[in-house]
């Protein structure tokens, strides 16, 4: 998987696996806990460090760090830290697997995460999901979704978009009158037209077709999609023009209205901070100033309290003014 650069949170230096293991050891020994302690070491340490810490944790003490951070933590800021805990390799096909278990899915995290991860990426999560699952993850997916829905989650799970090599013209100008018929001039939607061109176009190509759509039609694409979709289709769709434009401006979108009126949706808010905070937290931060009138280390600030705040205002790694 590639190498990420835009994260806000780091390998730290000097890292001594031993010692982190001993300060979280005694913080969370005996009555009461060193919150502080916990969420200053975990948010700080990259995802390769805390494996270490939690490998000397247990040569240590014999104990299971994870274990222990759920017996002495409660609410939000136990999810919080046990999700920084989840090897980095597991953690997608881990969010899938609990969206896609028990009673009802949940669509906003098989949107989120299949909309926005690279090809590379989601090839490792269908085989991370099989070695750790025993699970084919398509499989999974077709028994819990259906209908267009349903097939656009299937095409993205292919992972095989077009590679970005030079831009066809034509080929821009075609699919653009394409989708122009299948939504703008159609009696009802074609919905698969838009299935195809979406899950499978290159992201440069993607980007040249949204623009000649909009000098063709007048409208933004997203604007069709609102107006010719709806439901779990409509805002996978969306979900997928969004990251086509622009990963990093879909997940500051996905951050605002994970805090924005009343109450936080606390999953999604943990699940991107967590997430993309090793991989383009600083892009997501500068998209979301520019965005939204107010930076996210703002929101996160008004919008939480105590030492979940604490630690996710770690993570996101400083304001933007």
């Amino acid at each position: 998987l590639p190498q990420y650069t835009r994260g806000t949170v780091t390998a730290f230096a000097p890292f001594d696996a031993r010692a982190d293991a001993e300060a979280l050891r005694k913080a969370m020994k005996g009555i009461g806990t060193d919150e502080e302690t916990v969420l200053t070491i975990l948010a700080t340490r990259n995802n390769a460090q805390r494996q270490e810490i939690a490998s000397a944790f247990k040569t240590l003490f014999g104990r299971d760090l994870v274990d222990d951070l759920k017996s002495e933590l409660t609410g939000k800021f136990e999810t919080l830290m046990v999700s920084l805990m989840r090897p980095a390799y597991i953690f997608d096909a881990h969010a899938l697997k609990h969206a896609i278990k028990g009673a009802g899915t949940n669509e906003k995290v098989l949107t989120e995460i299949l909309a926005s991860r690279t090809p590379a990426e989601v090839q490792n999560i269908k085989q991370v999901y099989q070695q750790e699952y025993e699970a084919n993850l398509e499989d999974k997916i077709t028994g819990e979704t259906s209908g267009h829905f349903q097939r656009l989650l299937v095409v993205l799970l292919q992972a095989n978009r077009d590679p970005d090599v030079g831009v066809d013209e034509a080929l821009v100008e075609q699919d653009a009158q394409v989708l122009f018929r299948a939504g703008e001039l159609k009696w009802g939607t074609d919905e698969e037209k838009f299935i195809t061109i979406l899950g499978t176009r290159s992201v440069s190509h993607l980007r040249r077709v949204f623009d000649k759509y909009m000098t063709i039609s007048g409208f933004q694409i997203e604007e069709t999609i609102d107006r010719e979709t709806s439901g779990d289709l409509e805002k996978l769709l969306l979900a997928v023009v969004k990251c086509i434009r622009s990963v990093p401006a879909y997940f500051a979108e996905t951050l605002y209205y994970s805090m924005k009126g009343a109450g936080t949706d606390d999953d999604t808010l943990i699940r991107v901070m967590v997430s993309r905070s090793e991989v383009d937290l600083l892009d997501i931060r500068r998209e979301f100033r520019k965005n939204f009138a107010k930076s996210l280390y703002q929101m996160i600030q008004k919008d939480t309290s105590g030492d979940y705040r604490k630690a996710l205002l770690l993570l996101c790694g400083g304001d933007d003014d």
